[in-house]
């Protein structure tokens, strides 16, 4: 197990305010007292802090550290839940009593006896990020914003972050089961403005996930840096965007996003269960073309989204949720397992201990298909590849989506030739998945760069996916016709409220929000940025 050599958990082996089996099976013994089916104790630490640095200054420097409890009390299909920031022992059982009222019928029978669980080790360090010296993450971004810079006297800007976080959790269940896990994260970004006659155009990179600053040795810096300054030069000279239903091809990877966003959430088993999932009821009908299978999997060593354990206690595994185009089946947390009467796989996750657990998706990835990628290019007479995507919503009851590209190509002839700007991709997720004509044999996993949000939670999530064909699929784009005034084809979908889910890029390339100061938290407890 991961192990912080400044930054502990007091409530670990050995910390001030050690808790053993114990204590947590007689706050469960509370939690259960007025007749509740099932309780959880959710332990949580976390430490983290960010850098930003910019015009050759650091601009700012956080750390932050948030710790407290919370007690979960399900009966039937209620909830009860209640945390607490303050772990003596009359603050925690005042947390297990107030989340037991949601039940009123006397007590039950008693916890059962806590098993410890052996967790599978994916993220295993040596040297966590949070315990190297300041000035060394510093010289990264230092590093990388001089790249920015020397790649081409056009870049007039360049602003480089790191974001890191460890997070400790303990994690004991009403039957029977203890898990401890320490997970730490990282992310670094560097955004790069070019100017030139007037325009200015940004380009960004980024990456990290769950390991040391080892990270680099494969992409440095410098990597990142000329990466982003080669995407704010080349869009300096992008054309408008077309607007019309066209062939579309995705680049393997961070193109995952789309399928996350508009197919992914509605594949959770929340969703369905309360029947607001157009994939409610469809379990073994077919859903997306042939070609396609997409798996959760939380399995990947040192992921973004990869966990040894989820915030129920569950040992995570892999789920096929669509299978050569048949629906396979939703991730499941506790709740909604219980009720479509199948066991929970691993995705109740929460983004604190003031939260209460859902299903999430962990590293969400289409799988591999025949062709091979520049054949999928060359099949398309006029199209467009979408590069890297930016941000966008989705209507999770019907699967509409609009998301906006951040670097896309026109496709001619077979050939990827235009740089574009103002690239909508407007559709719907069920109908897009049955339009994949073709499938690449290049899948690639997202570099650590994705955050995901729901119903107002956010969690760090991993996806991926292989070259992707879509047949048609509407671009929404400002290239104006026959002396019309620009305009954008189409409009974002109307949402309902509680469907719409949005997301955004946890890369630090969308300015300081990508490693703003730690937030304050409730009682003046900072939460990490990472």
């Amino acid at each position: 197990m991961t192990r912080s050599r400044t930054y502990r958990a007091p409530f670990a082996p050995g910390g001030p305010v050690a808790v053993d089996s114990e204590m947590c099976r007689k706050l469960l013994a509370i939690a259960l007292g007025r007749g509740g089916d099932y309780a959880d104790l959710f332990f949580e630490y976390r430490a983290g802090g960010g850098i930003v640095f910019e015009e050759g200054i650091t601009k700012s420097a956080s750390r932050g550290v948030s710790l407290g409890l919370g007690v979960r009390v399900q009966r039937g299909d209620a909830t009860g839940y209640a945390h607490t920031e303050d772990l003596a022992w009359d603050s925690m059982k005042r947390a297990a009593e107030t989340a037991a009222r949601i039940a009123n019928e006397g007590g039950k029978a008693p916890p059962a006896r806590l098993e410890p669980l052996s967790l599978a080790t994916r993220y295993e360090l040596e040297l966590p990020s949070i315990d190297v010296a300041g000035p060394e993450k510093r010289a990264l971004l230092e590093r990388a914003s001089k790249a920015a810079h020397a790649f081409d006297s056009r870049i007039v800007k360049a602003e480089a972050t790191f974001a890191e976080e460890i997070r400790e959790i303990l994690v004991a269940t009403s039957d029977g089961r203890i898990a401890h896990d320490v997970q730490p994260l990282l992310r670094f970004g560097i955004r790069a403005i070019a100017e030139e006659n007037g325009k200015r155009e940004s380009g960004s990179s980024g990456g990290g996930g769950r390991m040391t600053l080892g990270y680099f040795a494969d992409k440095s810096p410098e990597w990142h840096a000329e990466r982003a300054a080669r995407q704010a030069v080349t869009m300096l000279g992008a054309r408008q965007a077309p607007a019309a239903q066209m062939e579309v091809v995705l680049a393997p990877g961070d193109s995952g996003i789309l399928l996350h966003e508009a197919v992914g959430h509605g594949l959770e088993a929340d969703f369905n269960r309360k029947g607001t999932s157009n994939y409610t009821g469809m379990v073994g009908k077919p859903v997306a073309s042939e070609l396609c299978t997409v798996v959760d999997d939380p399995t990947f060593l040192q992921s973004r989204g990869s966990i040894n354990v989820d915030d129920e206690g569950i040992e995570p595994e892999k789920s096929v949720l669509i299978e050569n185009g048949v629906l396979r089946g939703y991730m499941q947390d506790r709740l909604s397992a219980r009720h479509f009467q199948v066991n929970p796989r691993g995705n109740g996750r929460r983004e604190s201990f003031a939260c209460v657990p859902m299903p999430r998706m962990t590293n969400t990835v289409l799988l591999s298909g025949p062709h091979d990628p520049e054949e999928i290019v060359k099949s398309v007479k006029r199209g467009i590849f979408a590069k890297t995507f930016g941000g966008g919503q989705v209507d999770i009851s019907n699967g509409d989506f609009v998301f906006s590209l951040t670097e896309s190509y026109l496709i001619e002839d077979g050939k990827i030739t235009a740089p574009l700007k103002g690239v909508n991709l407007i559709g719907n997720g069920p109908e897009t998945l049955r339009e994949v004509s073709m499938l690449g044999n290049d899948v690639a996993i997202s570099d650590g760069i994705w955050t995901c949000g729901k119903d107002g939670q956010s969690v760090p999530v991993g996806v991926g996916c292989p070259t992707i064909k879509i047949q048609k699929l509407t671009v929404g784009g400002t290239a104006r016709r026959r002396g019309a005034h620009a305009r954008s084809l189409g409009r974002p979908p109307r949402t309902r409220a509680p469907e719409r889910r949005r997301f955004r890029r946890a890369s630090a390339c969308h300015g300081v929000r990508g490693a703003r100061p730690p937030r304050l938290g409730r009682g003046g407890v900072a939460r990490p940025p990472a």
